[in-house]
């Protein structure tokens, strides 16, 4: 019940800065979305530093106002308050408190006093909280927030609309929540440019399910909690979905999460999500870049090698300005079976998805696992490329199994998807499963969604971790086998023939033949009619 009203009242606060932002010009607009995540983070960073500070001391906890009593303290106190604290808490000082901020809105050019406290706030705290770039610049915390108001006059006081809604109510009594309380939070914080229907900012959204069933798979439930210092790594990360899922079914503490996305905004979507979800130690490694051209992480002068590689990379998508630079010796171990051509026709049909998966089997380390989403025809597509992929993957005995999923899981999308689990240990059976004809179709706005239950997603992740075959559902098959069906994994291929015998007598035979010819015959007569029936429009049609 307290989580709920927590929930409820986080979700007020969200819509209160949504609707400030509407009222000064700001409604469903891309600084709207700059304005709305970094404010939401300035107010979780300001309760979370206050829920540590009283942890810490007592008398802090007991104070009619935290904030006098922080101010109260020495340099060399607060100091020490501060080292006292978790890496994943910001460094703050007294004027950088909404409370300072909210005690000072009527001070003259506000909007300058409001912006320079969250710059400071993210100089301070650079060498944790700041996203690099492939090129090693930094993306700090927050940006001049006023300033996406094109009227200066107009600036004060959307800076003290915004102060005013802040101390309304604390988070501090939900730091106890876990992560699940989170991701419904993010969700909702970014819903309105999530949309769906393709809004702009649809690229960062994977659906639950399918994260879940991924982290369910490459971390079996007998194996969380035991799994230690391990890496986690997307190369096209979005704003993290599948790697919380990962870090959360591992643990936060027991893993660090890698990632790299061309995109800034996902990244500090990314950020953003790492903070919410206790997983601050990481945010070093997230990247913002072309993982493709310039892929970031490695070890020494060679790529990084992974434990967990999570990936729902794009699947098209035009790089015909650098795709002459990927077909080179430097990177022909790395894309081993090949780079895609330029179509003639369309430059953005470009099938990129397929430089991702090669680059995420050559990040992973001997006994490591990846999940990775990929269109379904990539499953029996004969073609160069797709094939010594999946040759590769078959003949070097990597291949844990594939789950071919249903239609428009994805609503942004009607490519029909299939999840490829990589397993570098696996050198037995393979599972494949055929989970298509599951879910519930929705109609969401202009677009149908299916939606998995519960159980559904229980009998996926229970078939493939338990490698049980399910008749029309799942098969579990040798490397061997693979190979003689061409490589093909696609689960129907390796599913019994079923042929029904019924006992008739000779006069119901032949009654039943009498009916499919009568059938047959009408079908055709009316073909017949059919075809006269277009004959004679169009004889009218060219005498007219």
């Amino acid at each position: 019940m307290v989580t709920q009203d927590f929930e409820n009242k986080t979700k007020l606060l969200i819509d209160s800065l949504k609707g400030i932002c509407a009222s000064y010009g700001l409604g469903n607009d891309g600084n709207e979305f700059k304005i709305i995540t970094q404010i939401f983070l300035y107010k979780f960073l300001n309760d979370k530093f206050a829920f540590e500070a009283k942890k810490l001391d007592p008398n802090l906890a007991k104070a009619e106002s935290w904030e006098q009593g922080i101010s109260a303290l020495s340099a060399d106190q607060l100091e020490m308050l501060q080292l006292q604290m978790g890496a994943d808490t910001a460094r703050l000082k007294p004027e950088h408190f909404i409370a300072h901020l909210f005690s000072q809105q009527n001070a003259p050019e506000f909007a300058k006093l409001f912006d320079d406290t969250l710059r400071d706030i993210a100089i301070t705290n650079n060498d944790i909280f700041a996203v690099k770039t492939d090129g090693g610049a930094k993306i700090t915390l927050f940006d001049r927030v006023s300033e996406y108001i094109t009227d200066e006059s107009k600036r004060d006081n959307f800076c003290r609309a915004i102060i005013n809604k802040l101390v309304e109510f604390s988070f501090e009594r939900i730091f106890t929540q876990k992560y699940d309380f989170y991701a419904t939070l993010f969700e909702y914080l970014i819903k309105d440019y999530n949309k769906d229907s393709g809004g702009k900012y649809a690229e960062y959204y994977t659906p639950h399910a399918v994260a879940k069933i991924m982290a369910a798979i490459l971390v079996p439930q007998e194996q969380q909690g035991k799994i230690n210092n391990v890496s986690c790594y997307d190369p096209s990360a979005g704003s993290g979905t599948l790697l919380m899922n990962i870090a959360h079914a591992i643990g936060e503490q027991r893993c660090s999460i890698y990632s790299q996305d061309i995109s800034q905004k996902s990244s500090s979507l990314l950020r953003l999500n790492l903070i919410l979800n206790n997983l601050v130690h990481s945010i070093p490694h997230i990247i913002q870049g072309n993982t493709v051209l310039h892929s970031y992480h490695k070890e020494g002068k060679a790529l990084k090698k992974f434990d967990y590689i999570v990936s729902n990379p794009p699947f098209k998508m035009d790089f015909s300005d650098f795709r002459n630079e990927l077909d080179t010796k430097e990177h022909q171990e790395r894309f081993f079976a090949g780079v895609p051509n330029i179509p003639k026709a369309k430059k953005d049909g470009m099938a990129i998805y397929l430089l991702f998966l090669q680059h995420i089997i050559h990040s992973l380390k001997p006994g490591g696992r990846a999940a990775v989403v990929v269109p379904t025809g990539f499953i029996t597509a004969q073609t160069s490329i797709e094939k010594k992929i999946r040759q590769k993957l078959v003949d070097e005995k990597m291949l844990a199994g594939v789950v071919s999923m249903p239609s428009n899981i994805f609503a942004t999308t009607g490519t029909n998807v299939s999840i490829i689990f990589i397993d570098r240990s696996n050198k037995d059976k393979v599972v494949l499963i055929d989970a298509s004809n599951l879910g519930t179709k929705i109609k969401e706005g202009k677009n149908q969604k299916t939606l998995l239950s519960e159980e559904e997603e229980v009998k996926i992740i229970t078939a493939f971790n338990a490698k049980q075959a399910v008749e029309d559902f799942s098969v579990v098959i040798g490397y061997d086998d693979i190979v003689e069906k061409n490589y093909s994994l696609s689960a129907g291929q390796y599913f019994d023939v079923k042929i029904e015998y019924t006992d008739i007598s000779p006069e119901d035979f032949v009654t039943k033949m009498n009916d499919f010819k009568e059938r047959l015959d009408s079908f055709f007569t009316e073909s017949k009619n059919l075809e006269i029936e277009i004959k004679n429009k169009l004889d009218r049609l060219f005498y007219v």
